[in-house]
């Protein structure tokens, strides 16, 4: 991998940095006060957030698996300081004290550590997390009336898309028949989807890409090209175009606008993969992920704080699809 050893630099660096921290801890009594992000969250700590700490291991977890001979023996050192039994244990609690935590991007990030790590050796501690996350999603799908459909973190298709991903590798079939269900009862009969207000100020994903990259997962082939066909008709042929550009980006240390960078690594992963369903156009829906990659590479690694902490996993998202 042409980048696993800047990347991996990167991640273990910003895991390390325990300030600044958004802990968005909910205090539920005078007995339940804020601590050190490494006392409360003792695996998910560093990289500004328990998301953001989450996919960062992630990354590292992958990029070992990836190119183990690149990437050295720092990002194991990191990994080893928090995924513990009993830090795990810890954050398995937590999660399961409150049930509305991280809903649904944590879990989601949280879910793919779990399955990324299963034939390492932090295989044995991680599956605590990885079961609380699946009553959590159990329990959550079923009450969820509508879609969140708008492009942060709250929204459904992105997070479904790596639960089921995550849930697959880990054999939990209840879990992604409960998602299949859901996208399909969300998604399934979505048409002629309105991109023109895309993307949104503070956008990091495309609601119609992150769409189109869940229901690829969900659908056989031939019916997902002929869904995608009806849900962005033109995309590729002069419609759609806005989602094949690069977005005008920040890193200036705004961490809402960092996200616009988000965006555009997002946008490159999602084209690339539903690419094959449009084989007309798959190589102007590559092309325009290209270009997205290429305008931001430099800001995954090079950028402010609040774009690095955060940036490599969308650059490993894009880069493996």
């Amino acid at each position: 991998m042409k980048y696993a050893a800047d990347w991996a630099d990167i991640a273990c660096t910003v895991l390390e940095t325990m300030y600044p921290y958004s802990a968005a801890h909910a205090t539920t009594g005078p007995d339940d006060v804020d601590s050190t992000p490494d006392r409360l969250h003792p695996a998910f700590h560093g990289s500004y957030d328990w998301h953001s700490s989450a996919h960062m291991q992630w990354s590292l977890v992958r990029l070992l698996t990836l190119a183990p001979d690149q990437v050295g023996r720092r990002p194991i050192e990191v990994l080893d300081g928090r995924l513990t039994p009993e830090a795990i244990a810890t954050e398995a609690a937590y999660l399961r004290e409150r049930p509305y935590y991280e809903r649904p991007y944590g879990w989601a990030w949280a879910a793919m550590l779990v399955a990324a790590g299963r034939q390492t050796r932090w295989a044995e501690a991680l599956p605590p997390l990885g079961d609380v996350i699946a009553d959590l999603v159990l329990a959550w799908l079923p009450k969820q009336a509508y879609p969140v459909r708008h492009g942060v973190h709250l929204n459904t298709a992105f997070a479904l898309a790596l639960l089921h991903e995550a849930y697959g590798e880990l054999g939990r079939e209840d879990v992604v028949d409960a998602i299949h269900a859901r996208a399909l009862d969300w998604f399934g009969s979505d048409t002629a989807y309105d991109t023109r207000f895309e993307p949104s100020g503070t956008d990091f994903l495309s609601p119609a890409l992150s769409e189109a990259e869940l229901m690829r997962r969900v659908l056989p082939d031939a019916e997902f090209a002929d869904w995608l066909s009806a849900f962005l008709p033109g995309l590729g042929k002069g419609a759609h175009r806005h989602l094949l550009e690069v977005p005008i980006t920040d890193d200036s240390g705004d961490g809402q606008l960092a996200h616009l960078s988000g965006l555009a690594l997002s946008r490159a992963w999602q084209l690339r993969t539903i690419a094959p369903a449009l084989p007309d156009v798959a190589d102007v829906l590559r092309a325009g992920a290209d270009r997205q990659v290429d305008a931001v590479l430099p800001t995954v690694t090079g950028g402010d704080f609040m774009s690095t902490h955060w940036l490599v996993s969308f650059a490993l998202l894009a880069d493996q699809a």
